[in-house]
């Protein structure tokens, strides 16, 4: 049966990644979110605008939404970020920072690959969507899962 959405990383690891969702939105008025589930079932980018929209991530007020999800058991992950990052930011932004946590996925870091890349989004999205004073955090911080 092997490991599920829910317990992929451990509570310690959880931890962790919503930290570093924390100090990344300390960079950047964009929102970021982690979407966790065991299979997509089929076009990974497909499967993650479906979460990007059920998690409410258009409904920011500078659409500057990102989301992280990963599938577990089918080994795909993309990145989203809503309409508003990418009318300003190049085409190929996401490129680098999936490519790095591609390469932290290989060697099954999976916790790092994963904080890397949040940390990475906060501090590119800062040139485009800075850190506001009274930043309103518009998204909960949470990881959210799929059924199992």
């Amino acid at each position: 049966m092997g490991v599920s959405a829910k317990n992929f990383f451990s509570e310690g690891q959880k931890k962790q990644i919503v930290e570093a969702i924390k100090k990344a939105e300390h960079n950047t008025s964009g929102e970021i979110r982690v979407h966790i589930e065991n299979k997509t079932p089929g076009d990974v980018i497909e499967r993650a605008l479906y979460w990007f929209r059920k998690l409410g991530m258009t409904k920011t007020k500078l659409r500057n939404g990102v989301l992280f999800y990963l599938a577990v058991k089918s080994r795909k992950f993309a990145i989203i970020g809503d309409e508003g990052i990418n009318k300003v930011v190049p085409e190929d932004f996401w490129e680098k920072i999936k490519e790095n946590m591609q390469e932290h996925f290989k060697k099954g870091e999976f916790t790092e690959g994963l904080v890397q890349g949040i940390i990475e989004a906060g501090d590119a999205l800062k040139k485009y969507f800075p850190y506001q004073k009274d930043d309103v955090n518009e998204l909960e911080d949470d990881i959210s899962f799929g059924k199992d």
